[in-house]
């Protein structure tokens, strides 16, 4: 009887652990507003990047400066798996898939929508196991001959090794991506949001675990080395599948381990995928052509361009990419239901609120550079540090034309136009890669990649706006819009003196090597310049600062009758 009595308390005790997961992970993806969810991307998107910062920063103070061969074959690696997902799957998938998904639940036609589900899960694991298996077998020619031809042989060496490795992430990150878009399709952004900065932890780990060499009961299994870096990122990749796959919980998902060739929306979705695919590849392209540019300009040139172009793209990814993923399912909403003045009020607000939080951003990344430099190359290298401060100011500009971007890309996707952006692309990369190759043979350096960077950026979202505009006859940027842009120009402007007068007032010093100095400094500046475009803001009447000024003021006067 005593063991029944055992054997009882232990299964119950065990369901109602399991009741309570299932519960909580319930609770976590309920489905959000609008707004909800901004917040929540834009939250985890912080996360994720302050996790990036401090990965970086390990990264650097343990190999940039003692070993930047190894560091520049370390980024080098990631460049053809990271274009295989990409071109396969990432924002192809997002901006293909939930329309025609959204469409089927709207419908009612759960059915439908499952079978497209299960039938784009299992096209997208078959094709990029197979591509995974490819990069493991020609990585040698691919790194030698296309991504960094500028290496030495030793680092040649270890970038091929370690490509070998990372390739299976393309196969780890297309099953995590079809995933977390079911979620984001039906308004659940919690464990989609997060996945992200699970796969910097894993990363972390690898730096200050594996590095070391990994030892089970007394038995070297692993050498370590800039290589357990490598096993790192496996590591976060499988983290982050195993979260993707914790947000289905509850959503009902029917999965087969079918392919439905004949179900009309998995069709659509194969009909809309090789514009937008081959939009993200020519995109990528231009990353392979830096990197193949950068190997050529000396030990370390390839990590200092990859820093910078990735501190560039952490406020693109706060902005531009939170902001644009939380409207995206609003737009095709409204699109689907045939309301377009609506759809042009959403698109309108979207893009505003953009280019209002984008525009200070852009001048005080600018200003403070060398400040946001320090977070990721504490490593007592000038050289470097001044490297990639000097690069991150030529990539400014593209902050704001990346972040606006995003909402313009998927004024298109919401029509389920994939074709347009494509075309826009094609052109913006290809003047964008002449011009970096041009600035390379007038000797611009890894400058002069950047400056290619910010005029490609900018000439793309002009088009992309003209043509959106031409279709709406006006009704999207209407002259309402245009005398905000102005006013946002001019508080912009009140801004950047104010961040300048403040890297005066309290400059960064060549002994500055510590975050708990570098960091309060930098807040001070931003901290001042922001609050003197949220006042300019204000006195200009930009609706945009109006909740922000009741905000604070619940805050500072909530005790005050």
């Amino acid at each position: 009887m005593y063991y029944f009595v055992v054997l009882f308390v232990c299964y119950n005790n065990i369901h109602m652990r399991r009741f309570k997961f299932k519960s909580v992970v319930q609770l976590a993806n309920i489905k959000l507003s609008v707004k909800s969810a901004a917040i929540v991307l834009a939250s985890s998107t912080l996360i994720s990047a302050l996790l990036g910062l401090f990965r970086d920063r390990l990264l650097n103070s343990y190999y940039l400066g003692t070993y930047p061969t190894g560091i520049d074959a370390y980024t080098a690696a990631f460049t053809i798996p990271d274009f295989m997902f990409f071109i396969l799957t990432s924002g192809a998938l997002a901006v293909s898939f939930i329309p025609v998904f959204n469409q089927r639940l709207i419908s009612g036609n759960k059915k439908s929508a499952w079978e497209l589900s299960s039938s784009l899960l299992n096209l997208l694991a078959i094709l990029t196991l197979i591509t995974s298996v490819l990069i493991m077998i020609f990585a040698d020619p691919l790194i030698r001959y296309i991504v960094s031809p500028g290496l030495d042989e030793s680092g040649m060496i270890l970038a091929i090794n370690m490509t070998r490795v990372i390739a299976i992430n393309p196969f780890l990150f297309s099953i995590a991506t079809v995933l977390t878009s079911i979620q984001q399709a039906v308004g659940r952004f919690i464990f989609y949001s997060f996945a992200p900065a699970i796969y910097n932890v894993g990363i972390i780990i690898g730096i200050t675990c594996f590095t070391d060499g990994i030892n089970i009961f007394g038995l070297q299994i692993f050498e370590g080395g800039i290589m357990g870096v490598a096993l790192g990122v496996i590591l976060g990749a499988v983290m982050q599948l195993i979260v993707s796959l914790i947000g289905l919980f509850g959503l009902g998902m029917d999965y087969e381990f079918k392919i439905y060739w004949r179900n009309q929306g998995f069709r659509s979705i194969l009909k809309l995928l090789p514009a937008r695919s081959l939009d993200q590849g020519i995109d990528y392209i231009n990353g392979i052509v830096n990197t193949n540019l950068s190997s050529r300009m000396g030990a370390g040139a390839v990590r200092s361009f990859n820093q910078a172009s990735s501190l560039h793209q952490m406020p693109v990814n706060l902005i531009g990419v939170a902001i644009s993923t939380a409207f995206f399912p609003k737009l095709t909403e409204q699109l689907g239901s045939g309301d377009k003045k609506e759809f042009y009020d959403t698109f309108r607000t979207a893009l505003r609120t953009i280019i209002w939080i984008s525009l200070p951003v852009a001048v005080i990344a600018f200003f403070g550079r060398g400040y946001v430099t320090s977070f990721i190359s504490n490593i007592g290298n000038n050289t470097s540090n001044s490297t990639i401060a000097s690069i991150l100011g030529t990539l400014c500009v593209a902050i704001f034309a990346r972040s606006i971007f995003h909402i313009a890309s998927r004024g298109f996707y919401a029509y389920q136009d994939t074709k347009t952006p494509f075309v826009v692309s094609i052109f913006a990369i290809g003047l964008t890669i002449i011009l970096s190759i041009g600035f390379y043979l007038f000797g611009w350096g890894v400058d002069g990649l950047g400056w290619a960077q910010s005029i490609g950026a900018i000439v793309e979202i002009i088009i992309l706006l003209y043509i959106l505009q031409t279709r709406s006859h006006g009704e999207i940027l209407d002259k309402a819009f245009w005398r905000a842009f102005l006013r946002m120009l001019f508080a912009t402007a009140i801004t950047g003196c104010v961040a300048f007068s403040m890297t005066k007032f309290v400059p960064l010093m060549v002994t500055d090597n510590s975050l708990v100095i570098t960091i309060p400094k930098f807040l001070l500046i931003a901290a001042i310049s922001g609050f003197a475009y949220l006042a300019a803001s204000y006195f200009l009447n930009l609706k945009e600062a109006g909740p922000v000024f009741n905000y604070f003021k619940k805050i500072l006067f909530k005790n005050v009758k």
